[in-house]
This record gives structure tokens, sequence and C-alpha cells, in this order.
């Protein structure tokens, strides 16, 4: 990460251009006002970074200035000028905060990377349709999360781990490639105190004491009081969301109790470039959050 400052705003998805660019904004403006302003769907506005947290060497989150409503599983598009943007879901929601998770895999996140506190990215958003906590409130609700698949739905691990009451019971299944893939380790560490917690990996090296295996291994044998009463949610890789879901609908739950999130091939946010849709489906705008009887649908 390099000491600079981005001068620029943007805020929706699209691939690697600058578009609807306005280098007219005033930079002084709160969040939102500028795109308010102009009614142009593609001026990004201008964040300030409070915070840098390291998971991995190639996996930060970004803990962004951001005064608006926002769910958990909706997304920004982030933004420098002449480098383009990328779509980034939301890892966190804090006040006037929100926190985004991003892997560094290309060009747009290479320079996203040469960013600290302090300096400024630009943001399009919140985006797409996110997670209702009220459709999870009073039923014993489990997460099952692979890999970066965890950052859509960290918003609601932290709410029902921060009101447990409100759930019969929450439990999440988390998997990831290897002890060096974590993510959010400080945070699992509150949530093992507050909710139940299922870590596991892929593979490990000698000598490590925890779960090894597929998170599809401890889905058959997880305790359920009433699967008529039971809510899941599954995000992650495609491959791992139909193998998890498969065995999830082998314990009697109804697939209106499933619940995915679909984020392939998001490009402008808004619905217009048509890059993310699927049949009559734009996932930009009427997800990436889906019930899985819509979502099952959506075979790309």
């Amino acid at each position: 990460m390099g000491n600079r400052n981005v001068n620029s705003k943007m805020n929706g998805r699209s691939s690697n251009t600058d578009i609807g660019m306005n280098n007219n904004t005033d930079i002084g403006m709160s969040s939102n006002t500028a795109t308010a302003m102009s009614g142009n769907a593609y001026l990004p506005f201008l964040s300030e970074i409070k915070e840098v947290i390291k998971h991995t060497e190639i996996e930060y989150t970004f803990r962004m200035e951001f005064a608006g409503e926002v769910k958990p599983g909706q997304f920004f598009e982030v933004s420098i000028p002449k480098y383009g943007e990328a779509p980034i879901s939301v890892s966190g929601i804090g006040e006037n905060t929100i926190d985004l998770t991003i892997r560094r895999v290309g060009k747009v996140t290479n320079e996203i990377f040469e960013n600290y506190a302090g300096d400024h990215l630009y943001l399009r958003g919140p985006y797409g349709n996110g997670f209702d906590v009220k459709d999870y409130q009073g039923k014993e609700l489990v997460i099952i999360a692979g890999g970066t698949g965890l950052s859509p739905v960290k918003g609601i691990v932290d709410y029902f781990a921060g009101n447990p009451g409100e759930a019969v019971s929450t439990t999440l299944i988390a998997g990831f490639k290897s002890p060096e893939d974590i993510l959010f380790k400080a945070d699992f560490e509150e949530w093992k105190q507050k909710i139940q917690v299922i870590q596991t990996v892929d593979g490990a090296g000698e000598g490590y004491s925890g779960n090894i295996g597929l998170v599809t291994k401890y889905i058959s044998d997880l305790p359920l009081v009433n699967p008529e009463n039971t809510a899941f949610i599954v995000v992650g890789p495609p491959i791992m969301m139909k193998f998890a879901v498969a065995e999830v609908l082998k314990r009697g739950i109804k697939e209106e109790n499933i619940w995915i999130s679909n984020e392939r091939k998001m490009c402008c946010g808004i619905g217009k470039c048509g890059h993310c849709k699927i049949g009559e489906t734009y996932i930009c705008l009427d997800g990436p959050v889906f019930n899985y009887t819509e979502g099952k649908n959506l075979i790309d």
C-alpha cells in the first residue's frame, strides 16, 4: 500500500472504465450528496479510508466512511480514476462506516491496495438486494460460507452474534482453503463466545488441531430442533454452493427457507450493461442475494 490520495469519485459496477466521471465534482461534499444533486447514477462520492485491516497477504478490509442505509449482502462499486472500478460486497456495517473486504487479484484491486488510512477512494452504492434480518428472526439460523463468501454474509453473523435472543439459535459453518487463508480471525474469537461456530479448512500441515474437511461434511450431523423453522444461508464459490445446498435439502429443509448470493459477472451495478443478466434476471438489481426458489434457476 502506498501513501496517496485519490481525487475522484465513482459509484457502481463497471469493468475497468471510468464511466460517468465528472472532474468538476466538489470533493468537499459529504457522501452521496454529489450523486443526489446531479442525478447521475454513475457519479461516485469520495470516501475516506478510516482503517485498513490485514487478513492475509492478498486480502484486506478497508473500513470506509459512509453515512446511509445499507444491508448485509449489498455491494459498492469502488473506483480509482484511470484504473477503473470493481464491485465489492459489504463485509461490515458500523456507525458511519462500512467494511469492504478486498482480494488483490487485478488492475483495480492492486491499485486499491496502494492506499492507507486517511487516503480516499471513490464509491458508488450501495446496490443490489441484500439479506433481510427479519427473514431469520425467531428461527434456527445456519450460515454456511466458503472462503471470501464469508464477506457478504458477515453482517448477518455480526447481527445475530450481537443479538442472540432474536434467533432460536445461530450456527456458522465457515470453510477456508488452509489455515493461512482464514479471514476475520479476531471476529471468529468473538463469535465463538456467542453462537455455534464450526470452522474448517480443506487441508493443513502436520500439527494443525482444527477441523479439516469441506463445509458439506458438517451439514448432515448438524442438530436441528425443528427443520420447518430453520433458515439456511449459503454463500461461496458456485460449486461449493451447489453441493452445500444439496446437503441442506437432504435435511428436509424447504427451498423457500434457503438463501444464496450470486455475485458472478456483475459490472455496472445498475442494470445498464447487461453483463450480469441471466435470462430476464439482472444479478446486480434483483440480487445478488436470492431466495433459493429463484436462485436455483440462475444457471449461467
